[in-house]
């Protein structure tokens, strides 16, 4: 096993995940929902939680365990989440039952991405996450970037594909709107970006709250 496979490892190992999102991950695999990994979801847990999050955008529901991680972090965010599987956002309304989550916490959108992003008010949110519909990944990180506030963080998971973004043989259309994200990113004076390698990957985007001296 290589370094960074035991890296990868010990961090799964070591994420302390609570039984709430446990069980909702359970149930979010067996209707084959693909789930941030707890890793990944402590991270986003991290930041919600350093940026005050009070209202957060999730776009793909993923049967509601990352939902239930961002309000790990931040336990008085009304969370809005999106996703075109009524089954996952039906599972995701009992994971937030059993978590004890007031109903006024959580808002649940029934839609494609594409046609309920335009019309949410911009500049508005502490947290947007991405996780849905790779292919369509820059458009939503561009509706991300317009919703949050100065300040804000848009939160991506699974930029890595799998390991297909770090071979530079890999050239299909998807593995190169990863890389073109995270590169155009990371170079753009407009955000403050990282990016972690723990679990599937998480870019993280925070808009510059003010002019730079």
């Amino acid at each position: 096993m290589g370094t960074s496979d035991a890296n990868a490892r010990f961090a799964l190992e070591a994420t302390v995940e609570p039984d709430t999102i446990s069980r909702a991950r359970s149930h979010a695999l067996e209707i084959g929902a693909a789930p941030i990994s707890a890793p990944v979801g402590a991270q986003c847990a991290v930041i919600s939680a350093a940026s005050s999050a009070l209202n957060i955008v999730e776009i793909g529901t993923g049967g509601g365990v990352s939902g239930l991680w961002l309000l790990h972090g931040s336990p008085r965010a009304i969370l809005t989440t999106i996703d075109k599987e009524p089954e996952h956002l039906a599972l995701a309304r009992q994971a937030f039952a059993d978590a004890r989550i007031p109903p006024a916490r959580a808002r649940f959108i029934t839609g494609r991405a594409a046609d309920v992003l335009p019309r949410m008010n911009e500049a508005s949110y502490d947290v947007v996450l991405v996780d849905a519909d790779p292919e369509g990944v820059i458009e939503y990180v561009e509706h991300g970037l317009r919703l949050v506030r100065p300040g804000g963080t848009v939160l991506v998971p699974r930029v890595l594909g799998d390991g297909a973004v770090a071979d530079p043989v890999r050239r299909d259309p998807l593995t190169s709107a990863y890389r073109s994200l995270i590169q155009e990113t990371q170079a753009s004076p407009a955000v403050i970006g990282a990016l972690s390698i723990v679990g599937e990957g998480l870019l993280q985007l925070t808009t510059i709250a003010e002019q730079r001296g």
